[in-house]
């Protein structure tokens, strides 16, 4: 569930939208000042979109997206006004507001501004990523990876980045191995040099060694003026070698001098020549059993597995995906020119019940090809036909879209009738200090449940919790030993 948050000193007001929000299926965080919102803001750089109010006592919401810019924080803002001053709307848009609305609002108007919001931020993130890897910046804050799989990760990433230490990453097709790749480059001290790729299984044997380490002039028929290879392109660099376990065996003896020496000899030359290249390659198959089998150089093995890093495949991060679909959905559909706002429950739960093989690319192409297919604001399961075929089988592909609303006829404007409304309204949730029997929880049921709350809501920061509990670190310490807590996190950290 995507968070909000909504930022009001009228208390009444705060109440309102923040129950339209949460109806529509958003979790509202609250704020009743601007510097109260700056601080969560700081601590939670996972917040959707924010809904502030202009006129507020100790800081305003132009004073708010003052510090915003200033820190850097790119939460998209939607400004609520009590009256519509059309000075006030263009000094705040040019404040970098993304929408605005006069209070009261209806409860639709205020909806569509969120998701238009969240489809807004999501293309500026992918802008941003794009310009952050063609500039040799790419770092964490690029890549979609907030799963819990993915820490140890993203950890190794920081790790590997701090020296030139060979790193050999492993995973499925389609997992992301490159943006691993291009982080550990990005957040290290050859950042914005080259970064060269090599898809090892895309180049011919015969070619594999002159595209690596070049060829001189009359190297061989055709060779009429010299070539540099990826070596030389990275020089300073860093270069990547996808898919290694390809590579030919003669070629795997020559790699490992350039590892073992710096040096690299290009086809026709006479003598060796330095690089200065930092290595990163990535691999679809274990290179042991590679190793074992024959097919990989054992000696080429030890010297790339210096610092593996495993990258767990889609279905082991599905938190993730729901982030990564609004995404691609942002990217296909400015790319294509439709006007998609979202993705139905029922849609996104069939993708989160697929195991894709394929992988993260596999989910790029899928939602690809459903933004073409989609006929209306809103990505729904008929769009994803391959995806309940493989899943379901191809009858229920089948059903589903026969199964699809369409008009007999055309239908006289005399006896068109009014469109079904969808109902957003969320079912009443139970009052959280009552048991499933009616009865008042005990005190230190409640008292647990809020500390484990506000471990997961600052990212088991214990300095935060603390404050935010407004307990010192040992009573804290104390009462997650007292309720068991403690060792709960060691055996999760386990």
């Amino acid at each position: 569930m995507t968070r909000i948050l909504v930022v009001d000193d009228d208390s009444v007001q705060l109440r309102l939208t923040a129950d339209i929000a949460n109806r529509a299926g958003f979790r509202p965080l609250i704020a009743t000042g601007g510097e109260q919102a700056l601080a969560i803001l700081r601590d939670n750089r996972n917040i959707g979109a924010m809904i502030l109010d202009l006129i507020m006592p100790d800081l305003d919401g132009m004073g708010v997206m003052d510090a915003m810019r200033r820190e850097g924080l790119i939460t998209p803002v939607i400004i609520q006004i009590a009256n519509a001053s059309l000075e006030t709307v263009i000094s705040a848009m040019r404040n970098g507001a993304a929408d605005y609305f006069v209070k009261p609002v209806a409860p639709e108007r205020l909806i569509i501004s969120l998701r238009n919001a969240m489809k807004l931020d999501a293309l500026e993130a992918t802008i941003r990523a794009e310009r952050a890897r063609k500039s040799g910046t790419f770092s964490t804050s690029d890549m979609i990876a907030k799963a819990p799989s993915m820490a140890r990760v993203i950890s190794l990433c920081t790790k590997a980045a701090k020296s030139t230490i060979p790193v050999l990453i492993e995973g499925e097709t389609g997992v992301g191995k490159e943006l691993i790749a291009r982080i550990i480059q990005g957040s290290g001290d050859r950042a914005g040099k080259p970064f060269i790729t090599v898809n090892c299984g895309a180049i011919p044997p015969n070619l594999v060694e002159s595209v690596l380490f070049g060829y001189k002039k009359g190297a061989f028929t055709g060779a009429i003026a010299d070539q540099p290879g990826k070596f030389a392109e990275a020089h300073n660099g860093t270069l990547f070698l996808d898919e290694i376990g390809e590579l030919p065996l003669d070629i795997q003896v020559k790699l490992l001098r350039v590892l073992q020496e710096g040096e690299i000899e290009p086809v026709g030359s006479v003598r060796t020549e330095r690089v200065n290249v930092r290595l990163i390659s990535a691999t679809n198959r274990r290179l042991l059993n590679l190793a074992k089998s024959g097919e990989f150089r054992e000696e080429l093995y030890y010297r790339l597995n210096v610092f593996p890093i495993y990258t767990p495949p889609l279905r082991e991060r599905m938190e993730d995906m729901p982030t990564m679909v609004a995404m691609f959905m942002a990217r296909f559909a400015a790319e294509t020119g439709k006007r998609i706002l979202g993705i139905s429950p029922a849609a996104l739960q069939l993708l989160a019940d697929y195991d894709w093989p394929g992988n993260v690319r596999q989910l790029e192409n899928a939602v690809y090809r459903a933004v073409i297919l989609s006929e209306g604001a809103f990505l729904e399961t008929i769009d994803f036909p391959q995806i309940i075929a493989q899943a379901n089988g191809r009858d229920r592909a089948i059903k589903e879209i026969q199964a699809a609303p369409v008009a007999a006829g055309p239908t006289h404007i005399d006896s068109a009738t009014a469109r079904q409304r969808v109902d957003i309204s969320l079912p009443t949730a139970p009052d959280r200090f009552l048991d499933l029997n009616g009865e008042v929880v005990a005190l230190a049921k409640i008292e647990r449940a809020a500390i484990v709350f506000a471990i997961e809501h600052h990212g088991g920061r214990m300095s935060r919790v603390a404050r935010a509990l407004k307990i010192g670190r040992s009573t804290l310490y104390r009462k997650l030993h007292e309720y068991g807590l403690a060792e709960e996190m060691l055996s999760d950290a386990a």
